[in-house]
Order: C-alpha cells, then structure tokens, then sequence
C-alpha cells in the first residue's frame, strides 16, 4: 500500500507525453520565465540575507526538481517574496547557515505531508485569509526594499517596520537621492511597461537598463557584488545536530508556507487554462523534495511561485518543460554571466521588488472582498495587519481561527425554535381548541450544537404554563454533544414545572449523541418519544384525558383523515 502511494506521486509517462506535444513553445516560455525571474531571484536572494547567489541557486536546484516531481504541468518555483519575510527573522536570530538547515527540515516535512495526502486540506483555507495574506505579504516586501531604495545599509533586526523606520533615519541623515531615483524609474518602468505591453518583461528591461547607466555614468550606488561562477558542491556541513531542536518550529513555519504558497500558485495556473489539474499531494513532494536539495547547494526555501507561474501560463506553456527550460537557463547565467550579474545595482533590485509588491496588490478583488460581507472584510484586514506586525505563519491562524469563528456564529444564527399548530387530523373543532390550550408544539430547525444549543435552551425554557410540549425534530440538520445536553437540561426544567415532554422525528443520525449523554432514555421514559407528530399528538390527548382536562370533548371522529394542513411533513 505504502509503495502504491509513493509511485502515484512520482513521474509517470502521461507527463512524457505532455512534454512532447509542442517542445518549441515550452522552450520559448521557459526562456520568457527565465528573464523575468533572474532579476526576482537576485532579489529575493539579498533580502533574505544570504546573498543573490542564494536566489540564484535556488531557482535553477528547487526550479529544476519542482518542475520534474511536482504536482502542476505550469508551476514554476523558486525563492518568493512570501518566504523571504520568514527567512529575515531566522537570519537575525540564528545565522545564515540556519536557513539551509531549516529549508532542509522543512522539505523532510513536506514529503511527510504528502505521503499522508494533506495536499486536499488547502481547499478549506477561507478566500479572504488568502487575500487578506497576499495584501500583507505585499506590504511586508515593499518594506523591506526601501533601506536599499533609500542607499542605506540595511538596520540589525527583524522586524519590518522597525527596520523600515531606521531606514528612513538613515536616509534622513545622509541622503541618496540616486539610488532613490534609481529605484523610482525602475518601478516606473515596470508599471507602466505592464499596461503598455504586458508581454514584454520590463523588469529584465529596466534592471539592464539600471546597471548601463550605472557603469556609464559612475553612479554611486551600491552593487550585488562578486558572484560565484557556478553553483557549491553538495555539502551537509551546515548541519548541526545540537540545534536541531531550536529550529523545529522556524522549519514548521517554513513547510507550511511553502504548502501554502505553492498550492495557491498551483490552483491559480488550474483557473488562468482549460483542461490542467493540478495534484495537490504530488506537488507537496516535489516541493518537499526542492527544498531538501536546494540547501546542499547553497539555496534558500523555495515554494511554487505565482508571479512566474502566471508568466508561464500566458506566454503559452503547456507542459514541464517550460519550467525545466527557466531552470536551465538561469543554471547557464550562473555559470557564464556571473561577473555581469554582480554589476546590477542594488537600488534596481529593489526598485524591481517594489513593482512586484504593487502589482501582488489586486485592488479589484479587495474591493469585492470587502464588499460582499462584514465578516469578509474583518478576516481580510485582520490576516493582513497580523502578517505585517507578526509574521506570516500566526497571521493565517489567526485568520483561519478568526474565520471558523464568524462561520459557526452564523452557521449558529440559522438555528430556531418555532412554534407551529397542531395537526387538525383527527380532532373535532372543540377539540382542536381544547388540545391547544393545553399543547404546545415546536419544531427545531436547522444545527443543534455549541453554538446554538444555550440561546436554544434560553428559548425553550420560557415556553408558558401549558401541560404539554412537542419537540418536532425532524429538521434538526446536525447535533454534538453539547446540543444533547442543553436539550436534555431544557426536557429535565420542564419536567420539573410539572410539563410533559415529547419528541417526534428523531433522525437515526441523532440517536447516538443523544444516546450518550441520556437524553434519549429520558425522552423515552413512559413513552415520550415517537416516530411522528401525530402520534406524539395523540399521546398528549391521550394523556390530558388522563389527566382529566379533556373529561368534557365530545368522542372523536371514525371518518377517513383531513388532509395534513400543517406547513411540512408531519415527522
């Protein structure tokens, strides 16, 4: 069973297949990808604090097995804005070499992940945590660009804001008004490039650009610096054994980013074409597989990444091997252009990054998200300042918990208790009034659970003085315990007012919860509980005539049955 499950998550002829059908055009959107991602990798290198080599290693390792193992024919992976906001804070607590450790453990455990299919769980994530994340995220790397924007060396800590503000100071103090302008005309560049030809890659564009007049003119700004011509060799030196415990929920952090990230950007290539499906647990592996090799080569954690995958889909790839070809184009650069890569300016870098965090931001979406409920807007704009206070990782529990939380409150709203007539079947007009005197009836409708069971029981226990009550529960959609015990408190308080109490329609489903706290016996006691209404009703009569309050009706019909004139199936 175990060796069934990891074949289906491994490479199969299909993929072959896919990649064979039109080589020609994979190859050209693989090179498109790789012009747009060399500038985002560099990038995302040095904000991480290990350096554009970092970047670099990463997107042709983890690009390259990604798109081999992985679960997307389009996905395109690499080092993402998202994971550089977690990887800061491990960098200034720990030491760059902690970064590959972590990347590591978190790899291992996004294998584990897939091996147990939680790859199908991403579907519940609610979508206004997921743009509530995406805002933040933006927010979060348009910060951590402007000690670069700005000329200045970048402050000690971790903290984003904190960073940002001593930044600023800096600045204030001496300012660098080139690499500013620097920056500004590359984001310029970018945006207004994006709306004049979208298929044009002006980031690739602006940064040559940058780094010419940056040569030509002797500006004083700030280079990547000396790049190593090719990629380390594999090592497991970084490792160290005795920390391996301190760094376990930093590589949670990790894993359940780079599951998060690469199954959006996953989902994202599904929704931009017709007819690709992507294999949530098949991508969990490759991701989980990049992310333990990325480190042995000097590589930072890598997750699907949506910009690039976007690209990928609009400039026509169909296959893997689009994503393979960006891997291997980058893995050329590294070795053949490292010494004209190292002459970018560090003010363009960032200048890209902004134009990047600006463009993340869909104002369209936001907009619609934040009309369509109260409770949308207030899981967006909570899951967005969590990820620019906190970091990203408590910013989706948080969402995630704050989400669940206004789901039950209104799952608990639908929940009501109302009173409805009695069936006339059966029962002379005199009767009928006599029986209503003395009866009440209920139906429950909708979920009986922790949520709704005390407004329940609050409800209930204010019925009048009647002597009987009819619990209808046929349209009691779910139950748990807690609803089973209010309703057994609230048959138990008006026993005690000396109130008879009889249920009808009891579901099967609902028999073994009731069962387990003793509701169903105490229901039971003396013949309470019934199939359907008109038999509860005909126990109540039967027992007020008992009781004496029905000595003067006259006798009752032998005629066929009136139709049933109550609003729903008499259960």
């Amino acid at each position: 069973m175990v060796r069934a499950r990891i074949t289906s998550l491994l490479p199969s002829r299909p993929d072959l297949a896919q990649i064979r059908r039109d080589p020609r055009r994979d190859l050209l959107a693989g090179l498109t990808v790789a012009i747009v991602a060399l500038p985002l990798a560099l990038g995302f290198g040095v904000s991480s604090g290990l350096g554009a080599e970092a970047g670099l290693a990463t997107a042709v390792v983890a690009g390259a097995l990604a798109a081999v193992f992985g679960g997307s024919n389009l996905q395109v992976s690499g080092p993402t804005g998202a994971m550089t906001v977690v990887l800061v804070p491990i960098v200034a607590q720990y030491g760059p070499t902690a970064v590959f450790t972590v990347g590591l453990m978190a790899g291992v455990m996004l294998v584990v992940l897939a091996l147990l299919r939680a790859g199908r769980y991403m579907q519940y994530v609610p979508a206004p945590v997921i743009e509530g994340f995406t805002l933040g995220i933006a927010g979060v790397i348009g910060l951590q660009q402007v000690p670069n924007a700005l000329g200045v060396s970048k402050p000690a800590g971790d903290k984003v804001l904190v960073v940002t503000w001593h930044a600023v100071e800096e600045f204030v103090k001496a300012p660098n008004w080139t690499a500013v302008t620097l920056a500004a005309c590359v984001v310029v560049l970018m945006l207004a490039g994006a709306r004049w030809r979208p298929t044009v890659p002006f980031s690739i564009v602006a940064v040559i650009a940058a780094t010419v007049v940056a040569q030509v003119a002797h500006l004083k700004v700030k280079p990547i610096g000396d790049l190593p011509a090719g990629l380390p060799a594999p090592s497991l030196s970084f490792l160290e054994p005795g920390s391996l415990g301190s760094l376990l929920t930093p590589a949670v952090a990790v894993a359940a980013l780079a599951a998060l990230e690469s199954l959006m950007s996953a989902a994202a290539a599904d929704a931009m074409t017709v007819g690709q499906r992507h294999d949530p647990d098949r991508e969990l592996l490759g991701q989980g597989l990049a992310n333990i090799a990325a480190p042995l080569f000097g590589g930072v954690p890598a997750t699907g990444a949506i910009a690039r995958t976007a690209v990928n889909v609009r400039t026509g790839a169909g296959s893997r091997l689009a994503a393979l070809t960006h891997a291997a184009v980058l893995a050329v650069i590294v070795f053949a252009a490292a010494p004209l890569v190292s002459k970018i300016p560090l003010a363009a870098l960032a200048g890209v990054l902004l134009a990047t965090a600006i463009r993340m931001v869909e104002v369209g979406s936001l907009k619609a998200m934040a009309r369509a409920t109260r409770s949308d807007a207030v899981i967006l704009a909570l899951t967005a300042v969590a990820t620019l206070a906190l970091d990203l990782v408590y910013a989706v529990i948080i969402g995630l918990v704050v989400a669940g939380a206004l789901a039950l409150r209104a799952v608990a709203k639908q929940a009501r208790l109302d009173q409805v007539p009695l069936d006339r079947a059966d029962h002379t007009a005199e009767e009928h009034a006599l029986l209503a005197e003395h009866i009440v009836a209920y139906r429950i409708d909708g979920p009986l659970f922790f949520a709704a069971a005390h407004r329940f029981l609050m409800e209930l226990a204010e019925v009048a003085d009647v002597r009987v009550v009819i619990l209808r529960m046929s349209r009691v959609s779910t139950m748990d315990a807690t609803g089973a015990l209010v309703l057994k408190d609230a048959v138990e308080k008006l026993t005690r007012r000396g109130i008879v109490v009889l249920a009808s329609g009891i579901r099967p489903g609902q028999r073994q919860v009731l069962d387990s706290v003793g509701a169903l016996e105490l229901l039971r006691h003396e013949g309470r509980e019934y199939a359907s209404t008109p038999e509860a009703i005909r126990a109540a009569r039967d027992h007020l005539e008992t009781a004496g309050f029905l000595s003067a009706v006259p006798a009752r019909k032998t005629s066929p049955k009136s139709p049933d004139t109550s609003e729903e199936p008499v259960l």
